[in-house]
C-alpha cells in the first residue's frame, strides 16, 4: 500500500504549480472536527488529511460506488472543519484538464478525422525548427520529448503565468526553439497545451469550442467553463497555502494543459460516462500506450496503476495558483473519488486523501 501511495503522490506529480509540504507550525495547528454528519470512517479520513489546511479552505468531494454518489463538502472556519454543500460550486481543476484534452483527441480519432500517429506539423504554415516532427499520440502520453514548459514562457508573474502565452509565442517556439529530448515519458504542460491548440486548428475552430461541443454538451456538464470571468459567487475563491486569496489563472494557447473550471457534480457525470462501454472515445483514452515504471502505465492523458488482479486504478491530479484537485477511478468496479479544493500546493495531501477514500470504498 505504501508503494502505491508513493507512486501516486510523488512519482506522478501532475500539477501545473510547484508543490510543497506543510510547515511544523501548520502541523501543530489544533483543528476542531465537526464532521459527525458524515459516516465516521469517511469523516476521520477527511479530517486526518485536511485538518492542517488554512482557514477558508473548501474541499468538494464526491465518492461514486454501487451506482450512487455521495457528496462530502468541507469548509474550515475559525480552525474548525465543518460540512457544507459545495458540489455545485466551481473550482479550477488544473491538470485534470489534460484528460479532457486527450478525450477530444480520442473523439476525433474515433470519428476518423485524425489518426493518433498523424504529425501535427501539417496544421502549421511553417516548418518547425530543424524540421522536427511531432505526432498527436506523443503529446497525449508525454513521450514527445518536449520540455515541461516552453523556454519562451515568461514566469516572472506567478499571479497569472499562462495568460500572455499566445499564438505569437507558440509559433516563435516551434519555429526557433523547439528541440526534442529523449522520447520517453516526461511530463509536459507544453506538450498537452500544444495538443489542445493543434486540435483546434485541425478542426478550424478553437480548442475551447471543441471542448464545449464534444464533452460539455455531450455529457451535460452545464457548470464547466473555459474562463473564470463572469462566474460570480458560483466560483470558490482560490487561496495560496497560507490562506491568502489569489487571482484565478487565464490561459491562451496552452489552455489544454490546465484551463478548465468545473464542479464535482459535473466531474461525476464525466466519471460515470467512463463506466458506459458505449463511449468508445473514453475507452480509447484508457488504453495503455506506454509503460513507465513497474506497474505504472499511461493511456491518453490517464495515468494507470495495474493491480495483481489485472484491474487498473486510473488517476490524474491538478494544481494552479489557488487550487488543487484529484480524480481516481476503478472503471471495472464503477468506483471513483473526485476532490476539488481551493488551496494551492497541497496535492500530496489531496492525492493521499483520494487514495485512502477509494481504498476504503473498495474494502466494503
Amino acid at each position: 500500500m505504501k508503494t502505491l501511495l508513493f507512486v501516486l503522490t510523488f512519482l506522478l506529480s501532475e500539477n501545473l504549480h510547484s508543490q510543497s509540504t506543510l510547515s511544523p507550525k501548520e502541523r501543530d495547528n489544533k483543528t476542531v472536527n465537526l464532521l459527525s454528519k458524515y459516516p465516521k470512517e469517511i469523516a476521520e479520513i477527511i479530517f486526518s488529511q485536511s485538518k492542517d489546511f488554512p482557514n477558508n479552505t473548501q474541499l468538494s468531494i464526491a465518492i461514486i460506488e454501487n451506482g450512487e454518489t455521495g457528496y462530502y463538502g468541507i469548509i474550515k472556519e475559525n480552525d474548525t472543519l465543518k460540512p457544507t454543500e459545495n458540489q455545485k460550486k466551481i473550482f479550477e481543476i488544473g491538470s485534470i484538464t489534460k484528460v479532457f484534452t486527450s478525450t477530444i483527441l480520442a473523439s476525433l480519432v474515433e470519428n476518423k478525422k485524425i489518426n493518433l500517429t498523424d504529425e501535427i506539423n501539417s496544421y502549421y504554415s511553417f516548418a518547425f525548427k530543424d524540421n522536427t516532427k511531432i505526432n498527436f499520440e506523443s503529446l497525449a502520453n508525454h513521450t514527445s520529448g518536449l520540455p515541461r514548459l516552453p523556454e519562451n514562457l515568461d514566469l516572472s508573474s506567478e499571479i497569472n503565468p499562462y495568460k500572455n502565452y499566445g499564438k505569437p509565442e507558440i509559433e516563435q517556439y516551434l519555429k526557433n526553439l523547439v528541440k526534442l529530448g529523449n522520447k520517453t515519458y516526461s511530463y509536459s504542460n507544453l506538450g498537452t497545451g500544444l495538443l489542445g491548440y493543434t486540435l483546434g486548428l485541425s478542426q478550424k475552430t478553437t480548442f475551447q469550442n471543441l471542448l464545449k461541443k464534444i464533452i460539455f454538451d455531450k455529457y451535460k456538464m452545464k457548470n464547466s467553463f473555459t474562463s473564470s470571468h463572469n462566474l460570480g459567487i458560483s466560483i470558490i475563491k482560490g487561496l495560496n497555502k497560507k490562506g491568502e486569496i489569489v487571482s484565478n489563472w487565464d490561459f491562451d494557447v496552452l489552455f489544454g494543459a490546465g484551463g478548465i473550471l468545473s464542479t464535482t457534480e459535473d466531474l461525476v457525470l464525466f466519471a460515470n460516462a467512463q463506466f458506459n462501454p458505449k463511449n468508445r472515445e473514453l475507452e480509447l483514452t484508457r488504453k495503455t500506450t506506454i509503460e513507465i515504471k513497474g506497474n505504472t502505465k499511461i493511456g491518453l492523458g490517464w495515468h494507470k496503476l495495474e493491480f495483481k488482479n489485472g484491474k487498473d486504478l486510473l488517476w490524474h491530479n491538478g494544481g494552479t495558483g489557488g487550487y488543487s484537485s484529484s480524480i481516481v477511478m476503478k472503471v471495472e468496479e464503477k468506483m471513483a473519488v473526485i476532490i476539488l479544493s481551493n488551496v494551492s500546493d497541497i496535492n500530496v495531501q489531496i492525492d493521499a486523501l483520494s487514495y485512502e477514500l477509494i481504498n476504503k470504498t473498495n474494502k466494503k
